[in-house]
């Protein structure tokens, strides 16, 4: 589902920019820095580092269990 939602121009600006560098569509790049602020306030405790990483391993696509041969 989606919901228009009102942002300031200088938010944007700084968004598409950021999309256009990491080959994410405006909207993709605002839901990713959403992400990482959740993240943030449920853990202020991890390094950015660490939360980065929890965003691209949730990306990543599940790997099966492994079965012995």
């Amino acid at each position: 589902m989606s919901i228009n939602v009102k942002l300031s121009e200088s938010l944007v600006d700084q968004a598409r920019r950021h999309a256009v560098i990491q080959h994410r569509s405006l909207p993709k790049q605002i839901e990713y820095w959403s992400q990482i602020g959740k993240i943030a306030e449920e853990n202020p405790d991890l390094p950015f580092s660490l939360i980065r990483e929890i965003l691209i391993a949730d990306q990543e696509a599940p790997v099966g269990e492994y079965q012995f041969g």
